[in-house]
């Protein structure tokens, strides 16, 4: 049973953690299942939109609505939650405000309480970002679930990843002849804001998904040619002209800059009671952690999620890297089928009782 449309929760004159106030925010969500059965949480990835979740979800998966209440929650600043597309009684010739994990877990929390009126998950878990906000759901309410799964994420947003992600936020920038403002800054502000001409957006985008095909996939991957041989594409300039340059023309520039922002500035030590201890955090959660990263993962490797797992408390947190040479995208999202029945499995032993896989 699932709802048949995406829904908004309103959240109001919405304050975030920068001390800025979002006004007339809203979170954007679809459920599936039954309210009465236990609750699932399960947040979007950087670009995603809700329906791009649900290939995780289905009667014959663990994750199934015949047994769970399953809730995608999306990002803000994904184009479905507020984002820079879908407010326009906020002022044009600035950029959107800075998000963060932390607002964004806390908007969803919201959602989830006082708008789903959920008390208690069974279970928090998500791909890449939805990773990032597991971590921040597991550390902001760290009593509030049972089990936590960041499949491909991280707790805080490791040097090289924001390296990775500068490159490719100068690369979209450059399409309108900006600059970066530096690691964890928007454009660089000099002679003032200004929005995209569509030629711009075009060159940005594309300039951006060219950027990343070198980081989404491992060279194991490319060096196979698993892009022809599994996913059909002619050759390697096809593959990036219809699979990366497609994706990215599909998003618009400032959401993905909004996105972006949450992404490098991650770190779920940046919060009380943490106050940047971020050993502190990681001995916050509470929840049974089973941390699952792609074991070619290049922006998320495995060897991150393992330093993450020994600073939890004994016996909270295990590490099973994704045996895959589909690096990222061993996590999702579904295009991968033996790598999705991988992480099904895991997930249903991890579900029915408790137990690491």
């Amino acid at each position: 049973m699932a709802d048949q449309e995406v829904k908004l929760y309103n959240l109001g004159d919405f304050p975030l953690a920068s001390g800025v106030t979002l006004p007339g925010a809203f979170i954007a969500y679809k459920t599936f299942g039954l309210p009465s059965s236990p609750a699932i949480i399960y947040p979007t990835w950087y670009s995603g939109l809700i329906s791009d979740n649900e290939w995780l979800i289905g009667t014959d998966k663990a994750l199934t609505p015949e047994k769970y209440f399953i809730i995608i929650p999306a990002l803000l600043g994904n184009g479905q939650s507020s984002s820079p597309t879908n407010m326009p009684h906020l002022p044009r010739d600035r950029p959107f405000p800075d998000v963060t994990f932390r607002d964004n877990v806390a908007a969803q929390y919201r959602l989830v309480t006082d708008g789903l009126g959920v008390a208690h998950a069974r279970m928090v878990l998500g791909w890449s970002m939805g990773a990032g906000q597991t971590y921040q759901w597991l550390t902001q309410y760290p009593g509030f679930m049972d089990l936590g799964v960041p499949f491909c994420g991280s707790a805080k947003t490791s040097l090289h990843n924001q390296v990775f992600l500068e490159g490719v936020k100068s690369a979209l920038l450059a399409g309108k002849g900006a600059a970066s403002g530096g690691i964890c800054a928007g454009e660089l502000g000099e002679g003032g804001y200004r929005n995209w001409t569509a030629e711009e957006r075009e060159k940005g985008l594309k300039a951006l998904g060219r950027v990343y095909a070198g980081w989404g996939f491992s060279q194991a991957f490319y060096r196979e040619k698993v892009y022809e041989r599994l996913l059909g594409y002619k050759n390697l300039e096809d593959f990036m002209v219809n699979f990366w340059e497609g994706w990215a023309l599909s998003k618009d520039p400032e959401n993905m800059l909004v996105m972006l922002h949450t992404w490098q500035s991650g770190d779920t030590s940046d919060q009380e009671p943490y106050n940047g201890d971020f050993e502190l955090a990681m001995k916050g959660i509470k929840a049974k952690t089973l941390v699952l990263p792609g074991k070619t993962d290049l922006y998320f490797p495995p060897e991150d999620s393992e330093y993450e797992v020994e600073r939890m408390t004994e016996g909270v947190g295990k590490c099973v890297p994704f045996p895959s040479i589909w690096g990222h995208w061993a996590g999702g999202p579904g295009t991968s089928k033996t790598d999705l029945n991988w992480l099904d499995d895991k997930l249903r032993v991890f579900l029915e009782d408790g137990r690491f896989p």
